[in-house]
Parts: C-alpha cells; sequence; structure tokens
C-alpha cells in the first residue's frame, strides 16, 4: 500500500495525506511558517506508537479475556537533543474497567511490544528518496 501526500495549494504548508481511503491533512505549526490546519510531521510519528500501544493493548486483552473498558496512551515528546541522536518518547498507558493488578501489569508489558515501538527502537529503517515525473 502507498500512501500519498499532495500539497494543498490554497494554504501555506499544509499538505492531504492519504491512506488508503482515509484522509487527513499534516500542516506545520504557525511558529514554522504553517497554518497549524494539521498535525506536523513529529506530531504524526508520535502518533502512531500511541496510536499502536493502544490498539495492541485492545487486541491483546480481546485474545486473553481481559475486561479493559478504556485506554488511553498519552505522548510526551521531548526532542531538545533530536539534533544530537537523542529522541525521547514517554508514553503513559491509563486502564479502565474491573482489572486486577496483575492484568494491568501484563497490559503495560503488552504495550511496550507494540510493532510500533519495536520498529522505532529495534529496527534500522532504509530510506530512498527518488525523483519522479
Amino acid at each position: 500500500m502507498a500512501i500519498k501526500i499532495v500539497r494543498d495549494q490554497t494554504a501555506l504548508m499544509r499538505h492531504e495525506v492519504r491512506v488508503g481511503s482515509h484522509v487527513f491533512a499534516a500542516d506545520a505549526s504557525i511558529d514554522d511558517g504553517g497554518e497549524g490546519l494539521g498535525p506536523n510531521p513529529h506530531d504524526l510519528y508520535d502518533s502512531a506508537l500511541g496510536a499502536c500501544e493502544a490498539l495492541t493493548v485492545l487486541w491483546h486483552a480481546k485474545r486473553k479475556g481481559i475486561p479493559v473498558e478504556n485506554i488511553e496512551v498519552t505522548v510526551e515528546r521531548d526532542q531538545s537533543e533530536e539534533r544530537s541522536g537523542i529522541y525521547r518518547l514517554d508514553t503513559k498507558l491509563k486502564l479502565g474497567g474491573k482489572l486486577t493488578d496483575e492484568q494491568r501489569r501484563e497490559l503495560l508489558a503488552v504495550a511496550s511490544k507494540c510493532p510500533i515501538h519495536k520498529l522505532m527502537t529495534s529496527v534500522q529503517t532504509v530510506i530512498a528518496t527518488l525523483l519522479v515525473d
């Protein structure tokens, strides 16, 4: 599947992101010359981790019959050392439902094993950017 990003020429920097049948905006912040009409690329990257943790926890809970009701993941970014090669993401997992302490610990452990967490921390990503007509 290809993801397509197309410039919105009616805005300063906004782009339309097309993922399958889903369409949403990406933009730069006002401070970075955009209009803040959508999340910026850092926000999208960080969101991928939070969404993956939430979906992985729910998938695991359903598979194991764990009665989780609400799942909330908060992602906080510290990019102060990004230029030095360190990009910190802290996630906080909030679970609702009648869960035992053991189930809560199990779901916490599962969250940190989500595929995007592994991708961000264990895999070397190789990117090729080509100019096409």
